[in-house]
């Protein structure tokens, strides 16, 4: 048995098994409260727009749900790592493995297949329907909770030069020609960067060159004075071709998508080192739940007669967060080109796998 890399079959589904049941509590606990919570603070924005109601609450969590579940099932990994080794160490049954000649490595073995069939599917769950709620959710929000443009749920928020002057749109829909600019404010500032007076639109469409604002309002900064204007062209150095490259959203972008969106950047001459290190990090992610049973594996071991169990596992759990926090910080420091993308996307994840096998083997094997 000792040169099998796993246990026996019995074992193998008895370890997996609780830890598999254990991920789906601690998961569907922790999204069901912050779902709860985020609820709350959210629906008294929602139901503030008129004509919103019950159908527009069920459809918020419909798509913060999703984001719930992504974000925190590294944790939920974590926390089942430890709430499965606890009670076998207390009740000796890893001693009664190690008495049977299993090593360390054989008896996290099970765990670390459960893991892994965990990461695949937290990637497949991120690319198929987390990116698509991510951007709906970013629609709606700049929408001010009201009814979404259609075609607009792919990007909201763009800011983009007309020399020294600013346009802004809460929302895009339609490609090419056929773009539209919703909720839009044309800045017009002078030689100083000040700005001078603002226009506002419901609408703006390409009227090559330019941007045509319909119903367009003017305000006069210096003479505070506003006053409608009708219709109005902008922004004539500003092409669809600009705007479609201009904010890319990586969270609200599958793999495939963000990938062409950085070669499009990259032809533009644009910086992508941001948007690089997000695509790393969406592989690099979703492996963490690989990463989480052997830093949580200290509770696994040691006698529990000893004192230390609750020790071993805070020192677990300790390990485990600290390697999000660190993970977060290597991001933030790449977005900024203090680190590449590749180093800070999968440095985290090297190290706390060396500290956390190095752990394991100085301490059981």
């Amino acid at each position: 048995m000792g040169l099998d890399f796993f246990p026996s079959r019995t074992l193998t589904l008895y370890l997996a098994k609780l830890f598999v049941t254990r991920v789906l509590a601690v998961l569907v606990m922790l999204v069901i409260v912050l779902q709860m919570l985020d609820l709350l603070s959210e629906s008294g924005d929602i139901l503030a727009v008129k004509g919103n109601g019950e159908p527009q609450l069920w459809f918020y969590v419909s798509l913060r749900f999703p984001q719930l579940v992504a974000r925190f099932l590294p944790y939920s990994v974590l926390l089942a790592t430890l709430l499965t080794f606890w009670p076998l160490n207390q009740n000796s049954e890893v001693v009664a493995m190690r008495a049977a000649g299993l090593s360390a490595h054989q008896i996290l073995a099970p765990l670390m297949l459960a893991s892994m069939v965990v990461a695949l599917a937290s990637f497949a769950f991120n690319e198929r329907v987390v990116t698509r709620a991510t951007a709906t959710m970013k629609a709606w929000q700049a929408a001010g909770w009201g009814p979404i443009p259609k075609g607009a749920a792919i990007r909201s928020n763009v800011y983009l030069r007309d020399g020294t002057n600013i346009l802004m749109a809460g929302q895009l829909s339609g490609q090419g020609n056929a773009m539209q600019m919703h909720n839009v404010t044309w800045y017009r500032r002078d030689a100083g960067m000040m700005v001078t007076g603002e226009v506002r639109a419901p609408l703006a469409t390409w009227a090559a060159p330019g941007w045509k604002l319909q119903n367009a309002v003017e305000f006069d900064v210096k003479r505070t004075i506003q006053r409608p204007i009708g219709a109005i062209t902008v922004a004539p150095t500003i092409t669809p071709q600009q705007v479609a490259i201009s904010n890319v959203d990586a969270d609200g972008e599958s793999l495939v998508a963000l990938t062409h969106s950085i070669s499009a950047l990259k032809g533009a001459g644009r910086r992508t080192s941001e948007l690089e290190g997000k695509w790393w990090h969406k592989l690099s992610g979703p492996l963490s739940a690989l990463l989480m049973p052997l830093l949580g594996s200290v509770a696994a071991f040691g006698l529990a007669r000893s004192g230390q169990l609750l020790v071993r596992g805070i020192i677990g759990m300790a390990l485990g967060f600290a390697y999000f926090v660190i993970d977060n910080a290597a991001l933030a420091i790449g977005n900024f080109g203090g680190y590449p993308p590749l180093i800070a996307a999968w440095a985290p994840f090297l190290l706390f796998l060396f500290l956390g096998e190095t752990v394991l083997v100085q301490t059981e094997e």
